[in-house]
């Protein structure tokens, strides 16, 4: 493994929060930002962001709102999927990027499929790791709900649950430490998160979706209510240029991740190459 530069806990306002990144590779390199899933955070990717940038990338590991490093707020109207893109926007803003490839797993790829239609100027392409659409409503309502009741009924025992996680060492394996530190949230976070998402659009319109020009790469597997594979397949039919990689796995990609970090590269190579326009304005 080559030795990448990064950058951790880096920081920068957005709507009156402090959000917290992290970023691997040259100032130079094609950007990508790659976000987490649902009360995770960007522990979850770091092997993916060293591979990528391995090859050639600069890639941003943000924590959205209410996740990891970043500002917690408890109120639900702050967390809804597509004011999430804003804050994509401003980490791009906050680097100086005109453009980057968006992606991430499962909220993250919903996140950057809001991105893509609100600020389609900014995008150049999108990887998308189990997204979420319709299929997958009810069985995610069935999943999360629970879990929303129980940080909001039984706020004493989350708390109880919650210091203990936080107290014990942290590993050196990512998606590991991020499962520990969704668990060592507070309840009042986590019920305004879960309340803020499921409450509010959890995809773009079928429509929408139609309108996204830029390259697609969709990761998908089967066997998996909360991200249905018939969505996938759904998804890169309506997008008019979309290409799908089964995984063969949920956790391929982090337990054993050349041939879809390959099938990654792939992609990312295909992309046109970016003009002046789409270069960083200044490095971070």
């Amino acid at each position: 493994m080559s030795v990448i530069s990064a950058e951790f806990d880096q920081s920068f306002t957005a709507n009156g929060h402090q959000l917290v990144y992290d970023i691997y590779g040259p100032s130079s390199a094609p950007l990508v930002v790659y976000m987490h899933g649902l009360l995770m955070d960007s522990e979850l990717n770091r092997g993916i962001a060293q591979a990528l940038a391995e090859q050639g990338y600069r890639v941003a590991l943000l924590d959205l709102l209410g996740h990891g490093r970043s500002d917690k707020p408890t109120h639900a109207s702050e967390y809804r999927i597509d004011s999430y893109a804003d804050q994509v926007v401003a980490l791009l803003d906050h680097l100086g990027a005109e453009r980057a490839v968006l992606g991430g797993i499962s909220l993250g790829a919903n996140v950057s499929l809001f991105a893509a239609d609100r600020y389609p100027t900014r995008v150049r392409a999108l990887v998308l790791e189990m997204p979420v659409l319709e299929r997958a409503v009810p069985a995610a309502a069935l999943f999360f709900v629970p879990i929303l009741l129980a940080a909001h009924y039984g706020r004493r025992v989350v708390n109880v649950t919650s210091g203990v996680m936080s107290r014990i060492p942290r590993t050196r394996f990512g998606p590991l430490n991020s499962l520990m530190n969704a668990t060592s949230l507070s309840p009042d976070v986590i019920a305004a998160v879960l309340h803020g998402v499921l409450v509010g659009p959890t995809a773009p319109t079928q429509e929408q979706r139609r309108a996204v020009q830029v390259p697609v790469l969709v990761l998908a597997h089967r066997n998996d209510l909360i991200h249905p594979f018939d969505d996938a397949v759904s998804l890169v039919e309506r997008t008019p240029n979309s290409v799908l990689v089964r995984a063969r796995s949920p956790l391929e990609l982090r337990l054993r991740p050349k041939r879809l970090t390959d099938a990654i590269v792939a992609f990312l190579s295909s992309l046109e190459p970016e003009s002046a326009r789409g270069r960083s304005r200044r490095p971070a």
